[in-house]
């Protein structure tokens, strides 16, 4: 039985073209080589335009992004407001900001040049873009003791993340939701009903509305319990992720057939696994696929030093 495989390529690219993160990060040239050679190299999909994709946001609304040393990720490590309600008073997010028209410059290169690519620029779920602006720490306290306050505020931020996306829309692109800042047990699946899901599910059903197509809803952790409500968002894509349990998550979308569900390899298999180690993953995924229709196989975001040989090897297995 053959099944599609779905790579998701990010700070991975700027390693094909022997680049940093950064480098790849900050130049739309450089961004454009290292996203066109993965797709050259793999002929992935979809294809992400972004290195350090949950920085967009917060980079736009002020944020400082950190070079890292080497070739880690760039990161914000300073928020710019103190709490919730002050992250409630911030305007709505300006789609001109920061790297925004960078990154939506690079995707329309991308698209106009590689018809058959499924191009796609990254946007982030409002408790990502919470965690940034406001800061994890203090974030999460305010989960604890006010989370009126935090939901309020997660309200306020799905106003700019859909002007973000209807700017993308317009630029003929398409969009992926990444809200992987709110997985359990980030945030315990009651406080994920409770909190989040109002927002993001809002968030994506106007975003599908302008799209109009379902949008891809990508969230790592332990989702399995709270597929009921990825599935509310109205979503046409959901992973399941490496670290939750995939029998549970598969049978909680047997009503929703026409969801596609990408089930995530352990990144050590495709990092650093032997090809009987590889193979013998991708056996386990082919058999969970025969429990119900349209599930594709895929990665977490692929680590930057991960060697190209492996995942071509997965790829060629898949097709055969």
């Amino acid at each position: 039985m053959r099944i599609a495989l779905s790579l998701s390529v990010y700070e991975h690219a700027a390693a094909l073209i022997g680049v940093t993160p950064w480098e790849a990060s900050r130049d739309a040239e450089t961004c454009y080589r290292a996203h066109r050679e993965a797709w050259e190299l793999y002929r992935h999909f979809p294809v992400v335009v972004g290195i350090d994709i949950y920085n967009l946001e917060a980079e736009a609304y002020g944020c400082e992004v950190r070079r890292a040393t080497g070739t880690g990720i760039p990161a914000i490590t300073r928020p710019i407001v103190s709490s919730s309600a002050e992250a409630a008073e911030l305007p709505a997010l300006d789609p001109s900001a920061g790297r925004i028209p960078l990154m939506i410059g690079v995707g329309q290169r991308l698209a106009a040049e590689l018809p058959e690519a499924d191009v796609r620029i990254p946007v982030s779920g409002p408790f990502s873009v919470a965690q940034s602006v406001v800061g994890l720490t203090r974030l999460m306290e305010e989960v604890a003791l006010a989370p009126r306050e935090v939901a309020a505020m997660l309200q306020h931020l799905v106003d700019g993340q859909v002007r973000f996306a209807r700017a993308v829309i317009e630029a003929g692109l398409g969009v992926a939701f990444f809200e992987s800042a709110a997985a359990p047990p980030l945030l315990s699946p009651a406080q994920f009903r409770a909190i989040e899901a109002p927002a993001l599910q809002r968030a994506m059903h106007e975003v599908g509305e302008i799209a109009r197509a379902p949008i891809p809803c990508i969230i790592g952790g332990d989702t399995a319990p709270i597929v009921p409500e990825l599935l509310a968002t109205g979503t046409g894509f959901l992973i399941c992720p490496a670290e939750t349990d995939r029998e549970r998550f598969l049978a909680e979308t047997m009503g929703a057939p026409k969801v596609k569900v990408r089930v995530n390899l352990d990144p050590a298999v495709y990092t650093r696994g032997s090809s009987a180690e590889i193979t013998s993953a991708i056996d386990e995924v082919v058999a969970l696929a025969q429990t119900r229709p349209n599930v594709l196989l895929g990665t977490g975001a692929i680590p930057y030093e991960t060697p190209p040989e492996n995942l071509l090897a997965m790829k060629r297995y898949c097709e055969e």
